[in-house]
């Protein structure tokens, strides 16, 4: 059964949401009066769908249905979870959530607000239990980040719902356990923005100049360090303590002014906007956006590869959708062992599925073979695998961004050393690829070709037998040009 999630306010953020939500499988209904909130929502879709799929290494679900409600009322009819993304005026939100516990007051209520408290949300509410904080990050349907914040009022029961619900669609819910003004992130983002905005005014640095020094420097750093974490490595061997003795005596200098805040004059909005204007304004905020994007998944990207970081969270996005198949039947048909999807880093320059992941979808189906017949990573760290020996691929057809493939494996022979397998990577039944390997059994410290043990040819052998009486495609033996 398709879930259902609700959105109250579809500005950039509550728009942000309703993508998270929608390519994570759920169906949105959005309430926002603004008679652009279609057109706008719909922009920030288009950049989720070219953004998120290429942070994840398996098929994104199918998308939810997205529709636009005339009340509150209506868009929160059926919803397991709300998030309300208004305007941060309090009295507004108040009403809000009066609206939705008038006919659901059970129902999960996170807050996008960068400010407010939850006990401040939930004042006068029919039910502040279910009211909390869920404040996310620009765009939320890349960054994981979602700082949940409970009040003492709060239930902890609904509180660690609304937290596996937010895993569920990819995001890291970092609780916080005592709730204050502007949480924790925006507290060093308002320190960072006011010396920003003293530096400008006194005419030390441009708004260009001080992003330079942010991205050119720390900011590399703090993507996947953090603050505490990098100044640990920065004290050396000695570590943090050693850092903490050498630095300590720098705060009591007047380096910043955190405690005080320039006016907001004309003429400081004025040399801030122009400033601003001159650094990016050759491109339009779509563009910047899509730039931001394409760069967000780049690092994050890099992070999963590392396992670390914003990338550890997305690994274990994917291991939580990560579909586990049934043991395929293996009489009398080949093994259906992989179902892929062609992701935006799977595109080359022409628009088509790149060589290296024809490659790749081939390896999903051989290594899902041999988890199958035990020779999973628990046995390679005995010392033990299959290494490929030879392999001959004939492509067949293009595949394209959002195409889904099937990868299936027909095992030709096996013995004591050896497993020759054809494999099929198609497209609704149609071949994009045929690949033919064979497969070693390798002793990887010896170094050379050694007999499976028994566990696994008890597996292996009663298939190759199974599979003895299934036709061979025209392409199993073929050479490299050969004719047809």
């Amino acid at each position: 059964m398709t879930r259902k999630a609700a959105i109250i306010g579809g500005g950039v953020i509550g728009g942000g949401w309703a993508a998270r939500f929608l390519l994570n499988g759920w169906n949105v209904s959005v309430f926002d009066p603004d008679p652009e909130a279609a057109r706008k929502i719909g922009e920030v879709l288009t950049n989720a769908r070219a953004a998120l799929p290429a942070l994840s290494d398996i098929p994104m679900c199918a998308e939810g249905v997205l529709s636009f409600a005339d009340t509150i009322t209506e868009a929160v009819e059926g919803a397991e979870y709300i998030q309300e993304s208004v305007s941060e005026r309090l009295e507004l939100k108040h009403r809000v959530f009066a609206q939705i516990q008038q006919s659901h007051p059970d129902t999960l209520i996170g807050s996008s607000t960068s400010g407010f408290m939850p006990s401040q949300l939930q004042e006068g509410a029919a039910n502040p239990a279910m009211i909390f904080v869920a404040h996310p990050f620009n765009p939320v349907y890349l960054l994981p980040l979602a700082e949940v914040v409970p009040s003492p009022a709060s239930d902890p029961s609904a509180i660690e719902r609304a937290k596996e619900i937010l895993r569920e669609i990819g995001m890291f819910p970092l609780h916080v356990r005592k709730e204050i003004d502007a949480h924790i992130a925006d507290r060093f983002l308002e320190a960072v923005w006011r010396e920003a905005l003293w530096l400008v005014r006194d005419g030390v640095a441009t708004t260009e100049e001080i992003d330079e020094a942010i991205r050119m420097g720390f900011g590399l750093r703090w993507g996947q360090m953090g603050l505490f974490e990098t100044y640990r490595v920065a004290g050396g061997e000695a570590g943090m303590k050693h850092f903490m003795e050498q630095f300590g005596p720098c705060l009591q200098w007047p380096w910043t002014k955190l405690t005080d805040v320039p006016e907001f004059t004309e003429e400081l909005v004025d040399l801030i906007a122009g400033q601003s204007d001159a650094q990016s304004g050759v491109y339009t905020i779509r563009e910047l956006e899509r730039i931001r994007d394409s760069n967000l998944v780049g690092f994050l990207r890099s992070l999963k590869d590392r396992n670390w970081g914003a990338g550890k969270v997305l690994r274990e996005h994917d291991a939580r959708r990560r579909v586990v198949l049934p043991d395929p039947a293996p009489a009398g048909a080949p093994m259906i062992m992989a179902h892929m999807q062609v992701l935006p880093s799977w595109i080359d320059y022409n628009g088509h599925m790149t060589e290296s992941r024809y490659l790749f979808a081939a390896s999903e189906t051989s290594d899902a073979f041999l988890r199958f017949i035990g020779a999973d990573m628990d046995y390679v760290a005995t010392g033990f695998s299959y290494y490929t020996a030879e392999t001959h691929i004939i492509h067949k057809g293009e595949a394209k961004l959002g195409d889904r493939l099937t990868g299936s494996l027909q095992l030709l022979s096996a013995d004591e050393k050896r497993m020759h397998i054809f494999m099929r990577i198609q497209k609704d039944g149609v071949d994009m690829a045929t690949i033919e390997q064979m497969l070693l059994h390798v002793d990887m410290k010896a170094g050379r070709a050694v007999a499976a043990p028994k566990v696994i040819l008890e597996r292996v052998l009663p298939i190759a037998a199974s599979h003895a009486d299934l036709p061979r495609d025209a392409a199993v033996g073929r050479f490299t040009g050969q004719r047809k």
